[in-house]
């Protein structure tokens, strides 16, 4: 900051650092890598991947995939938990290496990392559908946790209490989906995936 006859002058920050956007430091060094960035958000009822290529006139969108679009691969669950997450970065690898898409580097903004959350779970799917990313193997959740097993399970202890089972599973019974087989809802579609 200089000083003038006025008094001190500031140096005001960037629009989107100001609104708590966009981290200019790690978006730089993510650009500096120079490969095509795999972006993952998530929001209470959906999870976005997309694969994003820098370039100086603005960011390019290659490829996008939602949650959404597993409804038409005949996924009946919420589209925002660890399987649909998992499928959702499944879908985008496998359009990825259609595409002749290689290898990206993670970008997950100024989302705050979970260990074995939906984000990295969402960048397993990418990883298994052969895409190659740099990641730590201890931040990625189990193949229990991916599958829905852990939904399968609480099912099952809840089974007991009649009234919280329908409260807590209301959304399941009223697609016609059992909360206790979702492993083979979840491998049903992960093959439709993997075959697109």
């Amino acid at each position: 900051m200089a000083r003038t006859k006025y008094g001190k002058t500031r140096t005001v920050k960037y629009r989107r650092k100001r609104e708590s956007k966009t981290n200019y430091k790690k978006r730089l060094a993510l650009i500096k890598s120079g490969k095509d960035r795999l972006v993952i958000r998530k929001s209470l009822n959906i999870i976005t991947v997309q694969i994003v290529r820098y370039n100086p006139d603005g960011d390019k969108v290659l490829l996008t995939s939602t949650s959404k679009d597993l409804h038409k691969l005949g996924w009946k669950l919420h589209k925002a938990n660890l399987p649909s997450a998992y499928l959702t970065g499944l879908l985008l690898g496998t359009k990825a290496k259609a595409k002749g898409i290689e290898e990206a580097v993670i970008d997950l903004g100024l989302q705050i990392p979970i260990r074995g959350g939906r984000l990295f779970a969402a960048l397993r799917g990418a990883i298994d559908s052969g895409l190659k990313i740099t990641h730590s193997v201890e931040a990625l959740p189990s193949d229990e946790r991916i599958s829905g097993k852990h939904i399968e399970e609480f099912a099952k202890i809840l089974k007991e209490d009649k009234a919280r089972y329908e409260i807590q599973f209301s959304s399941y019974i009223k697609d016609g989906v059992d909360p206790q087989s979702i492993s083979k809802l979840f491998e049903d579609t992960k093959k439709k995936v993997s075959s697109q």
